[in-house]
């Protein structure tokens, strides 16, 4: 089973993009320890070596999805700040989330393109209409219709439509696409400091460490 997982360190101080490297570290470990692999997909590192302000990972084996909801919700990294020796803040947070899937792109093809002889009104002149030149063109896995009279061959319309639904699925996947990087940056921005389901430390700072 593969599970993904996308961490963020929102907009939070840079601080939250170095715990975020540390609960990333972390979360490998634990996954290795129970016979899970941990890949990294996609990373968007911080300004400073080691740091994220946020990363994608694919999560695979059987207890993958148990494991994935283990770390699901706000993380908290207690530790002091690594950059600000005179901060008394300890606590940096990070969300992790189950991300927007990536939308599949469409198989375009013309055999899925169902074309019909039409007859429209409008300028042309009756020729055009009482020959029925004009195309009704379908893209059956979409669900897309166009009508095309701009020309007097049935043919030259119906290479035309074939054409416009062609580039109308194209639009329909650029869309998706734009939805689906909108959805991941709410994850960004929905970061709830405070209440987390986890609070990691590091392994030094445990008692009898």
């Amino acid at each position: 089973m593969n599970v993904f997982l996308l961490l963020s360190a929102g907009r939070g101080p840079q601080e939250c993009a170095w715990a975020l490297g540390q609960l990333l570290h972390r979360l490998r470990g634990e996954g290795t320890r129970r016979g899970l692999t941990i890949q990294q997909v996609r990373a968007v590192s911080g300004d400073r070596a080691g740091t994220y302000r946020s990363v994608l990972i694919r999560i695979s084996g059987a207890d993958a999805e148990a494991f994935a909801a283990s770390w699901t919700g706000t993380l908290c990294w207690q530790a002091p700040s690594p950059y600000r020796s005179g901060s008394g803040r300890k606590n940096w947070y990070v969300t992790a989330q189950p991300p927007e899937r990536d939308a599949r792109p469409t198989t375009f093809r013309e055999a899925d393109v169902d074309v019909v002889p039409c007859r429209t009104g409008g300028p042309g002149g009756q020729h055009r209409n009482k020959a029925s030149t004009a195309v009704r063109a379908t893209h059956r896995p979409s669900g897309i219709v166009v009508v095309v009279d701009e020309e007097r061959q049935f043919s030259l319309n119906r290479r035309i439509a074939v054409e416009l639904l062609r580039q109308r699925v194209e639009q329909g996947d650029e869309a998706a696409r734009r939805a689906v990087t909108t959805a991941r940056w709410r994850i960004h921005d929905g970061l709830v400091r405070g209440d987390p389901v986890r609070v990691e430390r590091p392994t030094s700072r445990r008692p009898g460490g």
